[in-house]
C-alpha cells in the first residue's frame, strides 16, 4: 500500500464476489490495507475510459460538496485468476492486471430512491446540474447510482459520463452542444430552477480545479489514447471540453431547465 499526492494505491489480495448488477461485471476484492473495495477493471468491455470518467466526474463531485466514496488504485495480479471457479471472472482478472479502480465498499448501504427519502432542493438542482455538465446519462430512476449510507446520499458509478471520449477526435473537438437527456434524471422531479444554482456552479469549475482532477488520472490510461499525442495532450483535451461547457450562454442549461419546468 502506498500514499501519493494523488489517489492512494492498494494491492488487490483476494477477489471475493462478482456483483451480477453492473454490465461491466465489477467485483468485491480486499486489498493489502485490509480495505474492502468494487473493483472496476481496466479490461471490461468499456475500457479505460469508463475509469477515466470515473475519477475525472467523481473526484469533480467531491470538491464540489457532494459525498462519493473513496476512489483509489488497485494493482490487480492476474495470477488471482487461479483461484477463482468462474470462468468470466477469471478472464476478467487476467485481462486486468496492472492498474484498475477501486471504489470504497459501504456496507449496509442500499439503492437511494428519492420517493422514499425526498433530497432537498438545493441538492436535487445541484445534481442535476453537475450531470448535465458531465453528460452523466446513467442517473435515471430505472438506475439510480446513487447510494444510502448512514442515512446520507452518496454518489457512485460515472463510468457512464463524459461518453464523447469513446470516438473523440481533434478536428470534431471540443463544443457545447452534446446531447444529455434529462427526461429520465432521477433528480428532476425533485429540483429547483437551474437559474438558482447555475452560475455559482459554474463559477467553481475552474480550470485550477479541472486541472487538479485530471492530474489524478494515470498517465497509463491516457496514453492509449493516441487521438491527442500524450497523456498531457489527453488532458488539455478534456480540459478543452470543460471550458466549453462551461463558456456562456450555457445553452444546456436551458435545455435542462425546460425539460424540468415541463415535468413540473
Amino acid at each position: 500500500m502506498k500514499s501519493t499526492d494523488g489517489l492512494r494505491s492498494v494491492a488487490a489480495t483476494r477477489y471475493v464476489t462478482p456483483f451480477r448488477e453492473g454490465g461491466s461485471l465489477p467485483g468485491l476484492v480486499e486489498a493489502d490495507d485490509l480495505g474492502m473495495y468494487v473493483l472496476k477493471f481496466r479490461g471490461a468491455g468499456q475500457g479505460v475510459k469508463a475509469l477515466i470518467a470515473e475519477i475525472v466526474v467523481g473526484e469533480l463531485a467531491r470538491r464540489l460538496g457532494f459525498r462519493v466514496p473513496e476512489l483509489v488504485l488497485v494493482d490487480v495480479d492476474p495470477e488471482l485468476a487461479r483461484a477463482e471457479p468462474d470462468q468470466e471472472v477469471q478472464e476478467l482478472l487476467r485481462a486486468s492486471g496492472g492498474v484498475n479502480l477501486g471504489v470504497d465498499y459501504l456496507p449496509g448501504s442500499f439503492d437511494y430512491n428519492p420517493v422514499v427519502r425526498e433530497p432537498s432542493v438545493e441538492v436535487a438542482t445541484r445534481l442535476l446540474w453537475l450531470d448535465a455538465l458531465t453528460l452523466n446519462v446513467d442517473r435515471s430512476w430505472r438506475n439510480p447510482n446513487t447510494l444510502l449510507w448512514h442515512k446520507e446520499l452518496w454518489l457512485i458509478d460515472h463510468g457512464a459520463s463524459l461518453y464523447f471520449h469513446h470516438s473523440w477526435r481533434p478536428d470534431r473537438f471540443p463544443t457545447p452542444q452534446y446531447r444529455f437527456d434529462a427526461a429520465d434524471h432521477l433528480m428532476v422531479p425533485f429540483a429547483g430552477a437551474l437559474d438558482g444554482v447555475d452560475a455559482e456552479m459554474a463559477a467553481a469549475v475552474t480550470d485550477g480545479l479541472v486541472r487538479e482532477v485530471l492530474a489524478l488520472v494515470p498517465d497509463e490510461w491516457l496514453a492509449q489514447d493516441e487521438a491527442f499525442g500524450s497523456p498531457a495532450g489527453s488532458r488539455d483535451a478534456y480540459a478543452a471540453f470543460f471550458a466549453a461547457r462551461l463558456a456562456g450562454p450555457r445553452a444546456w442549461v436551458e435545455a435542462v431547465e425546460a425539460v424540468r419546468v415541463a415535468r413540473v
